[in-house]
């Protein structure tokens, strides 16, 4: 029998059916019950189709009230598996999940007595009735799986069978960190955090669950080795406490609790008990009372926001028909334990691809550090907004694309990390990594905003952040030293303080950009291209600004700045600028009296100046320091120590140590240039050619000339050719240079050998001294005309009418010679000679001064390669003991350097200096 082809229809029929049908109703029949009834089968078949079409992957939705046919995003792009944990990771199978629950009054700070007692860890024995070590097997990350180690957790973790007072701990879960416990007393406990997985730092975050405890009993919990000098514990924090009866019953969630609450320095200064590197540890002691008897509670250091819970969150969004057609998670990259870093795009359809691409995107992450939790409850709030029918949020989506990550680091939220991923390090850090396997989570975070920006105008870069020793909540920019765009990075973080007044202070905000932050995701995106790069930091405490003033942070109040954040936006990016030329001109308002008070003093700028300079660190939280290595490189570097090879320490060698590795910064070294510069005993400058001597000097080894002025009475010399032997090499006759130097040379070697020490010499005898027998002629220095030297002289000494003497002085080994080269010999001449006579005429008025940069030049030269000066003689003598007093000088040895030089005066005369 023939079947009927009517009762048949194509999926193609079905659809324009549907069509026209929505297209037909009227606003009068849209209100009659009938139609609402029929919209609802048709709702219902429409959400149906993989029955009606035969087909999964065409979806059809009602927005509006008009049908928007979407395709079902293929499984491989998101799905949600359960986590992935390390292999040698112990987890238990217990779900743990809490209901979320809202003070009706905002919870109050701790107020000390400054009376809380404290027992010293040092002087508590105990028993130790939980411990988990899993931490400790492994030195690195080397593979995951889901749900951890494939032994059996159902094995007690009770080092002693615990009598029926005794507490049960654990801390197997998601997200949870405790890794041992010692019962000190009959409610005492001393407890003890897991760090960082690979690493042997980051002790802040603890999650653990408790069992068997009797009510109204005063119990004592004590965590013996956090690493912070200072925590928010002293200024009133309090630990929060979950009971799971208090919830099922009254419908009671995470609450703060705890009396004589105490942060304090651990009284042991043992390497061992204080970690390997001698870190110091502190404590945090506190006492509770529990509501109910064989209870199950859980304590934690802020409210726990687990992978899983992200999961769940992202399938009701998904699963949401309305709010899937204008959002869309997908997979970012894998972590290092193959766990998902998802990205939700936020925007609505455009209804063409050019109005899509002229959108403007922001970019927005979050949970980076996995201890940080209100990074994530912040997070929740922002896109509970974005994704809601408020026509704040459809403003938002129509003119900006949203890149939100919510969750950088899964796998140090899974394994109960503060700080870390399973990596070791710091993904802050870490946003310049060229590692790709390592670190790809920020490395694929990264990359994904470079893409952006080559397609569109990134208007603004958000991290999500928790601060562990500052209240409220504030912003962390980086300071633009661009005219064009100065102040505009204070104009957001000011429209937050407006918008959230008793939550968000803009005090506390910080715009410095410091070196030992440039691998953070502010200041790499901010070096990207974008120019309002934020990191939103939110207290693990409370507020201290107006009516919230001295009260504990809720879930609900977290959640909030994430609303608040969303309405500020609004305002940065209103075609109306009136709020952002206000804002601007009270953030320079702001900062002009700041400066003021920072500086005491008054200042009349017109805004070209920066802050960031006299800001404070950005850092509350050690964080500089949280880029160490993981513990298998830092077991690799304590090898050396296990030996016991200590390594040499490099000396630093003295300025004549260097200057006998540079001879050619001590040119008195040289006897031929000794002998040469006797061809230039005839030549000094006038005083009249002084300014233009100054004009021709050039540094001397790159010294900068503003130097000069910190020399006082010293000579400098400048020579106008490049080398100075080129003047002297044609002015002697070759056979005479080698014979009078040879027997030069060996005359000054005999004397200098048997003088046992070199005094200023007077008289006849330094007449005697100063005359040289040599078995060749004499010569003539020959001196051209085109090359003099030029000698410019700082401080000449005070003369008497009549002239007095040339004196020439070796340069100290070391001093202040800023201009010019010293002559070949290694002397200075410091008074001219009169220009109309060739002899040197005497004078005995002049003063001895002591001065260490004044230095005897003694007739009895060393030998060719020999350096020295009195000083270093000075000193050989004092250790030797055989000089008693470096004044005390014998004026016997001492003879100028020039061999022809008529009527020496009687007194020595060395150089003076003012």
């Amino acid at each position: 029998m023939p079947t009927e082809p009517k009762t048949k229809r194509t999926p193609g029929a079905i659809i324009r059916s549907l069509w026209k049908t929505c297209k037909t109703l009227g606003p009068d029949e849209s209100n009659s019950e009938k139609t609402e009834d029929d919209l609802s089968e048709r709702t219902q078949l429409c959400m149906n189709l993989s029955q009606t079409l035969g087909t999964t992957q065409l979806l059809l939705n009602f927005h509006g009230g008009q049908p928007v046919f979407i395709l079902k995003p293929p499984s491989d792009l998101v799905n949600f598996p359960r986590p992935r944990w390390p292999i040698e990771c112990e987890v238990i199978s217990d779900s743990i999940q809490h209901i979320e629950w809202e003070p009706p009054e905002p919870e109050p700070f701790y107020k000390p007595s400054n009376k809380e007692s404290f027992i010293p860890a040092e002087d508590r024995p105990g028993n130790v009735v939980y411990c988990s070590d899993f931490a400790t097997k492994h030195l690195y990350f080397t593979c995951s799986r889901v749900g951890g180690s494939r032994g059996s957790t159902n094995r007690a973790k009770f080092i002693v069978t615990p009598p029926d007072i005794t507490l049960e701990f654990e801390s197997r879960f998601e997200s949870g960190n405790l890794q041992r416990a010692v019962q000190v007393g009959a409610f005492d406990y001393e407890l003890t955090l897991r760090t960082d997985m690979y690493t042997e730092k980051h002790t802040q975050w603890f999650y653990f669950r408790l069992r068997n405890m009797k009510a109204k009993m005063l119990y004592r919990f004590t965590i013996t080795n956090l690493m912070k000098a200072s925590s928010l514990y002293s200024l009133g924090m309090k630990p929060l406490l979950y009971s799971e009866r208090a919830a099922n019953e009254h419908g009671v969630g995470w609450h703060r609790a705890g009396s004589n609450i105490r942060y304090y320095q651990n009284c042991s200064e043992d390497a061992n008990e204080n970690s390997d590197a001698g870190v110091r540890l502190y404590s945090l002691t506190w006492t509770l009372r529990f509501p109910y008897d064989s209870d199950t509670c859980y304590l934690a250091h802020c409210y726990p926001y687990t992978y899983s819970r992200l999961q769940y969150y992202l399938k009701q969004i998904i699963s949401n028909p309305a709010v899937a057609s204008y959002c869309e998670v997908r997979t970012l990259c894998q972590s290092l334990a193959g766990n998902a870093v998802y990205i939700i795009t936020i925007t609505s359809r455009g209804t063409s691809p050019e109005e899509v691409r002229n959108k403007k995107a922001v970019v927005v992450t979050a949970r980076v550090h996995p201890g940080e939790t209100n990074g994530s409850w912040m997070m929740e709030g922002f896109l509970d907004f974005l994704l809601g029918d408020s026509d704040d949020a459809q403003v938002l989506r129509d003119n900006f694309v949203f890149k939100v990550v919510p969750m950088l680091n899964p796998d140090g939220v899974v394994v109960g990390n503060y700080r870390c991923s399973l990596a070791g390090r710091d993904l802050n850090r870490n946003y310049k990594t060229l590692l790709k396997d390592s670190f790809p989570c920020v490395w694929h975070t990264r990359n994904m905003v470079e893409r952006l920006m080559a397609e569109t105008e990134v208007v603004l870069y958000c991290d999500f952040h928790g601060h562990n020793r500052k209240n409220n909540v504030f912003m962390y920019g980086c300071d633009s030293n661009n005219k064009l765009f100065k102040l505009q990075e204070r104009v957001f973080p000011l429209m937050m303080s407006k918008n959230a007044s008793n939550k968000f202070s803009y005090r506390s905000c910080r715009f410095k950009v410091q070196k030992s932050k440039e691998g953070t995701g502010r200041i790499v995106m901010w070096r990207l291209g974008i120019k309002n790069s934020y990191t939103l930091e939110a207290t693990f405490g409370g507020s201290t600004l107006d009516d919230r003033k001295g009260t504990h942070f809720t879930t609900g109040d977290l959640k909030s700045m994430g609303f608040y954040f969303c309405d500020t936006l609004l305002d940065f990016c209103d075609p109306d600028q009136t709020k952002v030329v206000h804002c601007s001109a009270e953030a320079a308002a702001l900062l002009k009296m700041e400066l003021k008070k920072k500086i005491s003093k008054n200042l009349d700028t017109d805004g070209s100046f920066s802050m960031s300079d006299l800001e404070t660190s950005t850092s509350g939280s050690n964080s500089s320091d949280s880029d160490g290595l993981p513990v298998h490189l830092l077991h690799q570097q304590r090898i050396p120590e296990k030996t016991h090879f200590k390594k040499k320490k490099k000396k630093l060698k003295t300025r004549k140590e260097r200057d006998r590795l540079q001879p050619s910064r001590v040119s008195s070294t040289s006897l031929r240039k000794v002998l040469e510069s006797r061809r230039y005993t005839e030549c000094c400058i006038s005083p009249e050619k002084m300014d233009e001597v100054r004009s021709q000097e050039k540094p001397l080894g790159g010294q900068k000339g503003g130097k000069q002025n910190d020399l006082k009475g010293g000579c400098v010399v400048s020579f106008p050719t490049s080398h100075p032997e080129e003047v002297s090499q044609g002015t002697l006759e070759d056979g005479q240079d080698n014979d009078c130097i040879s027997a030069i040379r060996q005359k000054l070697k005999q004397a200098y050998e048997s003088t046992s020490y070199m005094t200023p010499p007077s008289g006849d005898e330094a007449v005697g001294n100063r005359q040289v027998r040599c078995s060749c002629p004499p010569f003539t220095p020959k001196v051209p005309p085109s090359r003099p030297p030029v000698l410019m002289q700082h401080y000449t000494p005070p003369l008497s009418s009549q002239q007095g003497p040339t004196f020439f002085v070796a340069p100290r080994r070391g001093s202040c010679l800023l201009f010019g080269r010293i002559p070949p010999s290694g002397f200075i001449r410091i008074a001219p000679p009169d220009p109309g006579t060739s002899s040197i005429s005497t004078s005995s008025n002049h003063r001895v001064f002591k001065d260490k940069q004044v230095q005897w030049v003694s007739g009895n030269f060393p030998s060719k390669g020999f350096s020295t000066s009195v000083s270093d003689i000075n000193r050989i003598r004092r250790r030797e003991g055989i000089l008693k007093d470096s004044s005390e000088v014998n004026p016997s040895s001492f003879s100028p350097v020039m061999g022809k030089t008529k009527g020496l005066s009687q007194h020595w005369n060395p150089l003076e200096r003012k």
